[in-house]
């Protein structure tokens, strides 16, 4: 059994060769580079896990494995009993497992969870079994439909005050999803104190039950 300092060290360098080398296996030239949170961003996730001293994270969409080994790193620095990592993706197959590769490789597998589903489906039932985690990190399906549903269950499911981490706020239908939570849930936008794609939420404390008379429109200019 590695200690806690050996496995940190080898979950870096699994990171570290992983961003420099990219994984044994793509679906396609240039879909690592496309697809994987870049090096950097991956940096800012860590880091925010560590401030918010999170012990308990759900991640949505795994791909190969970028932001999984992220998340591993701040779980495993802090250096606390009973972390989970939740990960929650039907689609790790068309990947030839590559993520869940790198998270073996880490040593991180007895620390991680893989659900091999959807998350609209997989969400409610974590809800029905009174799952609680301290952040999620959201990079599924970009569908407003299924961002939104996520985001819902994400709301049942977070601690109040949490954090919800998400990529890919600069599609319109990701950031009208998280919009209406800004706007009726209360929802606060959380700084972060580096450059990165990154967009992250504070949840309220106590959380908001909105009325269906105080609701407030909520669709972002589309216009390019």
């Amino acid at each position: 059994m590695p200690s806690r300092r050996e496995l940190l060290t080898t979950v870096q360098y699994v990171r570290r060769r992983l961003a420099e080398v990219g994984p044994e296996h793509i679906r396609a030239n240039g879909d690592f580079e496309r697809v994987s949170l870049p090096n950097l961003d991956c940096d800012a996730l860590r880091d925010l896990l560590v401030a918010e001293n999170a012990q308990v994270v759900i991640e949505i969409g795994l791909a190969y494995g970028s932001s999984a080994l992220a998340i591993g790193e701040a779980l495993i620095s802090q250096g606390h009993h009973g972390t989970k990592h939740v990960i929650i993706d039907a689609y790790q197959h068309r990947f030839q497992n590559a993520g869940w590769e790198a998270i073996a490789s880490a040593g991180l597998s007895n620390l991680c969870m893989l659900l091999p589903e959807r998350s609209q489906l997989a969400l409610p039932r974590l809800v029905t079994e009174d799952f609680v985690a301290d952040a999620a990190f959201v990079d599924g399906s970009h569908l407003f439909h299924n961002v939104f549903v996520d985001l819902y269950f994400l709301r049942e499911l977070i601690r109040p005050g949490g954090l919800i981490i998400l990529d890919d706020c600069q599609w319109p239908s990701v950031a009208t999803a998280v919009r209406y939570f800004e706007f009726n849930a209360g929802w606060r936008s959380q700084a972060i104190s580096q450059p990165t794609r990154l967009r992250a939420f504070r949840l309220p404390d106590p959380g908001v039950e909105p009325t269906f008379e105080s609701f407030k429109p909520f669709e972002i200019d589309s216009t390019p």
